[in-house]
């Protein structure tokens, strides 16, 4: 699925996107605010300043995404791979980070939620 399609289904109403390969997609200043995306693959993704608020990103890779200013309020990122991501200025306040990896091994008990 491309993100024009992502964006038509969205707007549409659905929410469910689960396992979608959104790999090197461009989702920069998107809302996808309650989206399912558990187990999607988002490597090296652009997410910039995109409202991730209330999604399901449970399992996802997100491996080398870029996260900058992206609002992560309250969402599900539980087993989520977050290596060499970019979370500069990202907002994760109340995000659950239980089992999340972070880049060079850091664990979510050692990030700082807002």
């Amino acid at each position: 699925m491309n993100t024009k399609e992502l964006m038509s289904r969205y707007s549409a109403g659905q929410r469910d996107f689960r396992n979608l390969n959104l790999m090197a997609a461009n989702l920069r200043n998107l809302n996808l605010s309650g989206a399912n995306l558990s187990g999607a693959n988002l490597t090296k993704a652009n997410l910039t300043r995109t409202n991730l608020s209330y999604a399901n990103l449970t399992d996802a890779i997100v491996v080398g995404a870029n996260l900058t200013e992206t609002n992560l309020t309250k969402a599900n990122l539980t087993n989520a791979d977050l290596s060499d991501a970019n979370m500069s200025d990202a907002n994760l306040n109340n995000a659950s980070l239980r089992g999340t990896k972070m880049t060079d091994g850091v664990s979510s008990s050692t990030v700082t939620h807002r």
